[in-house]
């Protein structure tokens, strides 16, 4: 009779642990996942800017004149 409490016991504790190891890589597998999310949005802000930038240059030189091509 004790023996099999003991067992139980152990496949309980087992069974604690593995679940606990498959919530912390299921955490970290989500951790993974939002760390990537976020390095992607700041790379397409990033874009965003240079090509406002690049553009509202442009926009501005031609506006105020500062460049003069053929003139």
């Amino acid at each position: 009779m004790e023996r099999d409490e003991r067992k139980n016991t152990d496949n309980a504790d087992q069974i604690a642990r593995s679940m606990k190891a498959e919530g912390k890589e299921k955490h970290r597998e989500n951790t993974r996942k939002m760390n990537r999310m976020w390095l992607w949005l700041g790379v397409l802000v990033l874009v965003a800017i240079l090509l406002w930038w690049i553009f509202s240059i442009g926009f501005f030189e031609d506006t105020t004149g500062v460049t003069n091509f053929g003139n």
